[in-house]
């Protein structure tokens, strides 16, 4: 807190000489920023705020105090930190002018908050400068610097700074190895993990080894060093099960699992989102009633899986009861709760559920105007879809390929053959590059319409070679419109590209045996056949689903 003396700076004159009208003048002051606390204090409440992770509301509030002519030197700190976290660069600098201004910016402590904050909102010039500019540095000040370089991905710069530091901690080997490790050169990274000195060598260092073979799938590495660790915190079960789930192995995630002696929340999300992301939706749920029944209350994280599972199902009923607990506990809403609801009421079908959900948000990210794109494009909403594309580009977000693919998905449905080539033709002025799967929707759009010539040509003229999708569509065009004449073009395409067999089981064969025999083309059916018996492919049966209700039993 600033001395009585700078405080008296930003208090009225008429109070500073009344002791009793200054007791009043700050419970006032209180009493207005922290009203439902009793006889509390403002550094407490900023505390609090940072320390739940609600970054916005502490700057909001630190703000108040500020237009209320008091600063408090030890707050400087913790906003800064705020800052940094929500990438607010100019209120951090805003906080630099007012340290400078009452001449606290010398301090070590502040200047390291300074040069944390800014390295990690992106500005690393700035950052140096004052890290050079600093009359006195701990080691804290250089991991501060070498942490910054190395999430802006300069390694080469924060291994020189490494390499000048005269007194290094846990942390200072930590940051590197981290650095490295998100860089992607894992080879430096454990070189240096081989390097930390006994002494220094803990388990958060061993941890983050592992979490950054984990991240980048290699699993093999991450499990040789994990087993060979001679104590386990509960963050690096947490990566073993995430990493496996990473690279699809949710078996061995829940071996992992089911070995972890003393379970927390994160490890049952670590699962619970695992299972979703890999489509094992039933098991995400049950995982989701087994944790409950011990005892365990789901966070934010943990919704945000059961919500991606319930919409995979399209388990409607479930994600309306989750979205009520959501409601019940008061869980904070945040972008990825809030996304997640949207997903699951657009995917389920209740798009006006999802609707009133996304209207009220305040900040709309790619996720969320996706998944309305998405949900009315799947429920052939065709217009509504394009509605939203033309909402979204006039914000500030902009389309990505998974916007495109949806919207295109929704001229499909539509018809919209003119629309769908115009927006098709948008990727390129957003820098985006059209993967085989636009492409797809495209010959689709137009074999739909009858265009069989332009869908052709298109294929032709494709930067990459035609897969079974895209030669399905088309070849499923020239069965609705008849026209084994084009037919005839591509089975050559068709019958020799040894790229079309890659599993054993070819759908475009089938397709094309089909197309021959119903329009009683039996000869060149026979030929086809022939060539699925020579290459071992068989037609693929046919498969229906059903759902059964209440077989699962969830506490929410």
């Amino acid at each position: 807190m600033c001395t009585s003396h700078e405080e008296n700076n930003f208090i009225p004159q008429e109070i500073i000489h009344y002791p009793q009208k200054q007791i009043q003048y700050y419970k006032y002051q209180y009493s207005q920023l922290c009203p439902a606390t009793t006889n509390p204090s403002w550094s407490s409440c900023i505390r609090k705020h940072v320390s739940n992770g609600s970054y916005r509301e502490a700057i909001v509030l630190y703000n108040q105090i500020r237009s209320k002519g008091v600063y408090f030197l030890g707050l400087v700190p913790l906003v800064l930190k705020a800052c940094a976290y929500v990438s607010v660069l100019n209120c951090g600098k805003s906080l630099h002018g007012e340290a400078i201004k009452h001449g606290v910016d010398s301090n070590v402590r502040i200047g390291t908050s300074l040069v944390s904050m800014y390295a990690k909102c992106g500005d690393i010039p700035d950052s140096r400068k004052l890290f050079e500019y600093m009359p006195e540095r701990n080691v804290v000040t250089w991991n501060a610097m070498i942490s910054g370089y190395g999430k802006n991905g300069d390694m080469k710069s924060a291994s020189v700074l490494f390499d000048k530091m005269s007194t290094r901690n846990a942390v200072s080997w930590i940051e590197m190895i981290d650095g490295f490790a998100r860089s992607g050169d894992m080879v430096a990274a454990r070189r240096t993990f081989n390097e930390v000195p006994f002494e220094l060598k803990n388990v958060v260092t061993w941890t983050v080894m592992i979490d950054g073979y984990a991240s980048k799938g290699e699993m093999e590495a991450a499990r040789l060093l994990f087993e060979d660790m001679p104590q386990r915190n509960f963050f690096v079960w947490s990566s073993m099960i995430s990493g496996y789930c990473k690279i699809g192995n949710v078996k061995e995630a829940r071996a992992i699992f089911d070995r972890v002696p003393v379970r927390n929340l994160v490890n049952w999300n670590s699962l619970i989102c695992g299972y979703s992301q890999n489509g094992f939706c039933e098991e995400a749920l049950d995982a989701f009633g087994k944790m409950q029944n011990e005892g365990y209350e789901p966070d934010e994280v943990t919704v945000v899986g059961v919500l991606s599972a319930c919409a995979q199902l399209s388990l409607l009923d479930v994600g309306k009861d989750v979205h009520k607990m959501i409601c019940a506990k008061g869980m904070k809403l945040n972008e990825f709760v809030v996304n997640a609801l949207v997903d699951m009421y657009a995917k389920c079908g209740d798009l006006t559920g999802a609707r009133l959900i996304f209207e009220r948000m305040t900040n709309k990210n790619n996720a969320c105007w996706n998944s309305m794109i998405s949900g009315f494009a799947v429920h052939g909403k065709t217009k509504e879809a394009l509605e939203f594309f033309g909402r979204m580009e006039e914000s500030n977000e902009k389309p990505d390929e998974i916007t495109f693919l949806s919207v295109l998905s929704a001229c499909v449905h539509g018809g919209f053959v003119e629309v769908g080539l115009e927006i098709f033709s948008k990727m390129e002025r957003y820098g985006l590059s059209a993967s085989i799967k636009h492409y797809g929707c495209l010959v689709d759009l137009l074999g739909r319409a009858g265009r069989i010539q332009d869908a052709y040509h298109l294929i032709k003229s494709m930067p990459m070679k035609p897969n079974d999708t895209v030669w399905g569509a088309f070849l499923g065009a020239c069965r609705i419109h008849m026209d084994n004449d084009m037919v005839e073009q591509v089975v050559e395409d068709v019958c020799t590209s040894d790229s079309s067999v890659d599993s054993g089981n070819d759908p475009h064969y089938a397709l094309l045996l089909n197309i021959y025999a119903g329009s009683g083309s039996w000869e060149k059916a026979g030929r086809v056949s022939m060539v699925m018996a020579d290459r071992g492919l068989q037609k693929t049966s046919g498969r229906s689903s059903l759902m059964l209700e209440n077989t699962e039993q969830f506490h929410i």
